[in-house]
């Protein structure tokens, strides 16, 4: 496995609606392109999805396998050995473990029943998950989870994460790359959701790939580090790649 510190770049990116997002060829472009810079070109998913997910997904062949995984919105930070699958990096996690506490019952059990939210069937370590529908939800569930010591996160206008305070994707990737010696310089942070923001402001060079949430896009300050891509998901990717002139990369890729 290439160390990425060594690596001119680090593409550190969301899964659905940016790394698996676009067209098929758009998506191969980039993937063939990986697979041929894997000596210089580092890969980390820092996603909502969860290790199962990711072991299924990579296993398949299609999609390359990342070096690390920021999941689970940031409630997870491991290595990865296609071999092996994803081992948890218990020094990065310590705090995110403290800072959960146990919470899950007690937030499953004040959300029972919550207006507009069905909690999700995976058995996720630090966080409790659940769908929401916009049109039946009731604010008061926000207030419910802070006072409970956690964090709210809603995403898509479909998603509502319950997080340890103070931990999401965005400070997860900083503690895995700095825990690597990784020059936050030559990391690309990639994102299409509100989920992604806490990653886009990390200070890393960004991109909000074409077709983001529009909330996202509000959110986001005006910074000539982060760029707002035209085009959509993979080939959002590969036009963020080129703009920051992070590695040669051309349209042949």
């Amino acid at each position: 496995m290439t160390q990425l510190a060594d690596c001119r770049m680090v593409l550190a990116t969301d899964l659905d609606g940016t790394f698996l997002g676009g067209s098929d060829a758009d998506r191969d472009r980039l993937y063939d392109w990986l697979e041929k810079n894997r000596s210089t070109v580092g890969l980390i998913f820092v996603t909502g999805r969860d290790p199962g997910f990711i072991q299924d997904l990579c296993g398949a062949g299609r999609i390359p396998w990342p070096d690390y995984v920021v999941g689970d919105v940031g409630t997870t930070i491991a290595h990865v050995d296609p071999g092996a699958g994803l081992t948890p990096i218990s020094a990065l996690e310590a705090d995110i473990a403290a800072a959960w506490d146990d919470r899950g019952p007690k937030v499953r059990a004040e959300l029972d029943g919550h207006p507009g939210l069905t909690v999700q069937p995976t058995a996720f370590r630090y966080r409790v998950s659940y769908d929401m529908q916009p049109d039946l939800f009731d604010e008061s569930a926000v207030r419910t989870v802070r006072d409970l010591g956690a964090d709210v996160l809603m995403s898509d206008n479909r998603f509502f994460d319950v997080l340890p305070r103070g931990i999401s994707k965005g400070p997860s990737l900083l503690r895995l790359i700095d825990h690597l010696g990784v020059d936050v310089a030559s990391v690309l942070a990639a994102g299409d959701t509100l989920n992604d923001l806490s990653m886009l402001v990390a200070g890393t060079p960004a991109v909000a790939v074409g077709g983001s949430e529009p909330a996202l896009l509000e959110a986001l300050p005006q910074s000539g580090r982060i760029h707002r891509a035209r085009a959509i998901g993979a080939a959002g990717i590969i036009e963020a790649i080129s703009v920051f002139d992070l590695h040669p990369i051309t349209k042949e890729v």
